[in-house]
């Protein structure tokens, strides 16, 4: 769960929307509970007046011989009616009064009673304090003459329980009628109709968060794959600028970016060939003037200092070349391509060994990577008297890994023998050959197809790696 919260917008956006679709559900809930309590407890109370107020006049036209008859005969499963001598004074009396007569059978039922013992709460007092609280809260109130009906005399009662009231209506013949009311009105607000709805609800905006994250997420992947594909040196078709404006405005700046990079290249480069190029006249005038030195000695040096110079020039003249040829990427099958690159060195008289694995197909540049490798296995055979190469993957690389059984690299040089031209005379064997650009150029390909080159002295040799990552 918390992997898919991490890793999806989708479930992100559905899990707060319903969370916000929960809390406003929630509280519009008990908003309307509550008016509706309310509006039920106000009608409640009207019928209930208006009864009590018809059943004095019934009772006061009547024969006394009738008054019981008509009492029982008003009387309802929640509803009670009784006639009492003297003025109720005390709320809690009246109250324990009220539950005796709500708790005594109709006449007319037949099935079992309902206990309203479990919807009024006989008042537990056992302090003073709670007894004072109790007598202030079961107050009577004198009924107005605006909210009562008859002239006569009434007042009203809220019982110490759920939606309970009692009235006491004086009559004209000294005793006052009685009526208890007892019925509880408002049950769980989540009823099955509430939580189809609810449920119906939070599938639509699932519904709609999926799509919205989808529009989000879409240009989000597409932009990921293109800085990607950037990263490692593929020719990337620019973003469509389209869409709401903070996506449009991301694709035109990634649009910007990549103008601005390949740019940049082509310019280096171009500055590079250029550099290379010029340097070609004053070499072949440097050697025609060589020619000329009387002192065979001086004139060797020179012509060996000058060639030197034409080869490091022909070597950043093609690594330029190289550079500005835009390859293809292409998926390939890499240990076929490293075989077929060691077969050719070894038919070439090299100790090159190639120690084949299960099949991998790689998204690159194969031209370059293929120089890359080359360049590796001709250090180890120049070097280190052999090559072994293999494949390995690893979690998220792909490496292919070169070995030799040469002296191996000072460690403060590693790092070192990457710069162009960077060359090590002594710690190698007698055959150095080569101007320095091998590993430079095996790493710039390497990073840009997104890894890395790393070099590394073994118990036996050195060991260089191509690090590749694998991209989904």
């Amino acid at each position: 769960m918390t992997r898919l919260w991490t890793r999806s917008l989708a479930a992100q956006i559905v899990a707060l929307m319903l969370l916000a679709l929960a809390v406003s559900q929630g509280i519009a809930v008990l908003i309307f509970w509550d008016e509706r309590g309310q509006a039920l407890w106000k009608a409640a109370k009207s019928e209930f007046l208006s009864r009590t107020a018809s059943l004095a006049e019934v009772i006061e036209a009547s024969p006394a011989a009738l008054r019981q008859d008509m009492i029982d005969a008003s009387a309802t499963s929640y509803t009670r009616f009784w006639v009492s001598p003297a003025e109720p004074l005390d709320g809690a009396a009246w109250q324990r009064e009220a539950v005796a007569q709500i708790a005594r059978p109709l006449p007319t039922l037949t099935r079992k009673p309902r206990r309203p013992e479990a919807e009024l709460a006989e008042p537990a007092r056992t302090t003073g304090a709670m007894a004072a609280a109790a007598d202030t809260r079961l107050a009577w109130t004198p009924l107005p003459a605006w909210a009562w009906p008859l002239s006569r005399p009434a007042k009203f009662l809220r019982l110490d329980g759920p939606d309970g009231m009692g009235l006491a209506v004086r009559l004209d013949s000294g005793d006052w009628l009685n009526a208890a009311f007892v019925k509880k009105m408002s049950d769980s607000p989540w009823t099955s109709k509430s939580m189809v709805s609810l449920a119906v609800t939070a599938a639509i905006l699932s519904l709609i968060a999926v799509f919205v994250a989808g529009r989000i997420a879409r240009p989000m992947r597409r932009l990921a794959k293109a800085a990607e594909a950037l990263g490692r040196g593929e020719s990337v078709a620019p973003l469509p600028e389209s869409g709401p404006d903070d996506i449009r405005h991301t694709a035109e700046a990634f649009n910007r970016m990549q103008e601005r990079l390949q740019r940049f290249v082509e310019d280096r480069t171009r500055m590079l060939a250029a550099i290379g190029h010029d340097l070609r006249t004053p070499l072949t005038s440097l050697r025609l003037r060589a020619e000329f030195v009387a002192d065979a000695e001086a004139q060797e040096k020179m012509l060996a200092t000058i060639e030197e110079m034409r080869t490091m020039t022909e070597a950043a003249l093609a690594f330029a070349r190289e550079e500005a040829a835009a390859e293809d990427t292409r998926t390939v099958d890499l240990p076929a391509l490293v075989g077929s690159l060691c077969d050719d060195l070894a038919e070439l008289g090299h100790d090159v060994t190639f120690l084949e694995g299960t099949t991998v197909k790689y998204r690159c540049r194969p031209d370059a990577l293929r120089r890359a490798v080359r360049n590796l296995v001709e250090n180890a055979v120049r070097y280190g008297e052999r090559a072994r190469v293999r494949l390995a993957r690893t979690g998220e690389s792909i490496d292919v890994v070169v070995e030799d059984d040469g002296p191996g690299i000072p460690g403060e040089a590693i790092e070192q023998v990457f710069a162009p031209f960077f060359r090590i005379e002594t710690s190698r064997n007698r055959e150095t050959g080569g101007v320095g650009l091998g590993l430079s150029i095996a790493r710039t390909i390497a990073r840009h197809h997104g890894g890395d080159v790393r070099l590394a002295n073994a118990t036996r040799g050195l060991q260089a790696t191509i690090s590749l990552p694998l991209v989904a």
